[in-house]
């Protein structure tokens, strides 16, 4: 028998073919079922995402409409004179000029308007930091150089004010109000020094305007009664109120003690009779923070200094007429022009400057006449003589300095312990007076040089001095300080030591405190005529004041921001502010014979 190989089947090859097969086709199959489940959870993830767009959009479109409705209320809430918050105007601002070598946030301290207690406010001497608006060389900490003051008085304020006097029909720089109104018993007269004694500035700095305690008329009726029908408040709301208009609701108020325009309003003192009317002009945009507003002498022009450049308006139709800049000025960064000051006879106007010189322009061939340096930090204040061949220079370096237009050069030089912020020189001349951050105001004698007064002590102010200016007659002094006060001083030149061995210098008499501000004074002027002190304020508020008496007339509320700068007419009947809501505006003001 032979051995024979067993057979395999013959399928067999098929079978693993088959199985090669099944598989390839069920992976295949998964395959399909992984393709259409990613599939799936593709268009699932685009449905997602086209519902993340759409509630993106919804909410966008909801955003919107919310802050339509917040700009509207605030909007609202500012033509009532309300406190500005949220980024009003100073997000979109730009920068504003800093006053001296410290800090370069203490201007903008003062524009952001910020409470008491903030960035450089007065109310703490020695926190001072950089406060919106406010020039940054008296932040916290003085000018280099600066011995800081005691308290620490707080940024200069004045880097654009107008200054000097009687000179160009103001009162020259301004002093700040004070919070603190006289309350009901305030009758301040004209009499012994100190009257309302160091005015103790309220300090709970209340809101412009909404829907605060009002005023009642005069003649009112038993407690706790309204004194008229659209008459909205008691008398114990008037007396708590005092001087403080800006408590006033304009809605509490009947017809004849309230006046609004289209972005603006004015109300007056329920207290005393109604003697003025005011209102808008122009307004006149620009591009920066406007620092300061100056009239010519003949009342024709308005001159305004903002970043880098001056501009000169029409006062009878608001227009542009003349634009100022130095072109040989480096264009890095900012410089901002903190005072402007027209000769007596219209063809010059002096700029003060960042950058510590002072340029005297020829208006009419638009270009620079004298070039003035010799200040070793900014410039705040400047104020021509009223025989225009002199103009008076303030700086944080802590000197005043005169200059000589005709010799071209610096005749006098006076040096004080602190920054200098503002100056102005009397109506005849002769004297000059400057405020500075150790809260006094001196006075010399421009002829000898010699240091003939000084305010300080009990009846001095007690913060920084920001502003000064002579009344008309010389005979008189108003000065404003970062206390939220203004102070008139009594000047007695027939007892000034101008001549050689006389005694020392005399301490002022003051003779009358304006409180009512809620926020630094940092401007203040006379009226042509002296029968009104006008001051504008931190607080966005510019008001009048009886000198008489010590009164508010009227509070008017237009400005967005810190009204930095108040200049009245020469020839009366107008008045303009400078603010840090990059606008001036030129307003009218006359006696009201209504009701």
């Amino acid at each position: 028998m032979y051995p024979h190989r067993a057979q395999q089947p013959p399928n067999r090859l098929g079978e693993l073919l088959d199985q090669v097969r099944a598989e390839f086709e069920a992976q295949a199959h998964r395959s399909n079922d992984y393709d259409q489940q990613l599939a799936t959870q593709i268009h699932e993830m685009e449905l997602v995402r086209t519902k993340i767009f759409q509630l993106e959009q919804t909410h966008l479109t909801m955003k919107g409409k919310y802050e339509e409705e917040i700009s509207r209320l605030r909007h609202e809430l500012e033509q009532r004179g309300g406190p500005s918050q949220g980024g009003h105007a100073g997000p979109s601002q730009p920068q504003p000029p800093v006053i001296g070598h410290g800090p370069r946030d203490l201007f903008q301290g003062i524009m952001a308007g910020g409470g008491q207690g903030g960035p450089g406010l007065a109310p703490p001497p020695q926190e001072q930091q950089g406060q919106p608006g406010m020039p940054g060389h008296m932040q916290g900490q003085g000018p280099p150089g600066l011995n800081q003051p005691p308290p620490g008085p707080h940024n200069p304020f004045n880097y654009g004010q107008p200054q000097g006097p009687g000179l160009n029909g103001y009162g020259g720089p301004q002093p700040p109000p004070q919070a603190a109104s006289p309350g009901p018993g305030n009758k301040p007269r004209v009499g012994p020094p100190g009257l309302r004694g160091p005015a103790t500035p309220q300090q709970g700095q209340a809101n412009p305007y909404p829907g605060s305690p009002g005023i009642a008329r005069p003649t009112p009726p038993p407690q706790n009664q309204q004194l008229a029908p659209d008459f909205q408040y008691t008398r114990e709301q008037l007396e708590a109120i005092g001087n403080q208009l800006s408590e006033l609701d304009p809605e509490k108020l009947p017809p004849h003690l309230k006046r609004q325009g289209e972005d603006w309003h004015a109300v007056f003192n329920p207290r005393v009779p109604r003697r003025l009317d005011v209102n808008l002009e122009h307004n006149l945009a620009h591009q920066s923070v406007v620092c300061c507003v100056r009239f010519s002498h003949d009342g024709r022009f308005v001159a305004t200094g903002c970043n880098r450049s001056a501009q000169i308006f029409d006062v009878q139709t608001g227009k542009q007429v003349c634009h100022l800049q130095d072109s040989a000025t480096t264009q890095d960064g900012d410089l901002y022009i903190r005072s402007v000051c027209f000769s007596p006879n219209g063809l010059f106007l002096a700029t003060g400057a960042e950058d510590k010189i002072i340029r005297v322009w020829d208006i009419a061939s638009r270009s620079i006449r004298h070039s003035f340096a010799g200040h070793d930090q900014d410039i705040y204040s400047l104020d021509f003589a009223s025989d225009g061949r002199y103009i008076a220079s303030g700086s944080g370096d802590r000197t005043i300095r005169l200059w000589d237009i005709q010799e071209n050069q610096c005749v006098l030089t006076l040096q004080i312990e602190d920054g200098v912020t503002t100056v102005a020189i009397s109506p005849d001349g002769r004297y000059v007076a400057a405020g500075s951050l150790d809260k006094s105001v001196r006075i010399w004698d421009t002829t000898t040089g010699v240091l003939v007064e000084r305010t300080e002590g009990e009846q001095g102010h007690k913060d920084s001095v920001y502003s000064v200016a002579f009344a008309p007659h010389g005979n008189h002094l108003v000065s404003g300080s970062l206390d939220k006060t203004i102070r008139m001083w009594r000047l007695s030149p027939r007892e000034f030591p101008g001549r050689q061995g006389a005694p020392g210098p005399k301490s002022g008499e003051c003779i009358r405190v304006f409180e009512g501000h809620k926020d630094f004074v940092l401007s203040v002027a006379l009226t042509p005529d002296g029968a009104w002190v006008m001051s504008g304020s931190k607080d966005r508020g510019v008001q009048f004041w009886d000198p008489e008496n010590g009164q508010a007339q009227l509070m008017l509320q237009g400005h967005k921001n810190s009204v930095i700068s108040v200049a009245p007419s020469p020839t009366g009947a107008l008045f303009a502010t400078g603010s840090g809501d990059m606008k001036a505006r030129i307003w009218r003001y006359g006696p009201y014979n209504g009701p």
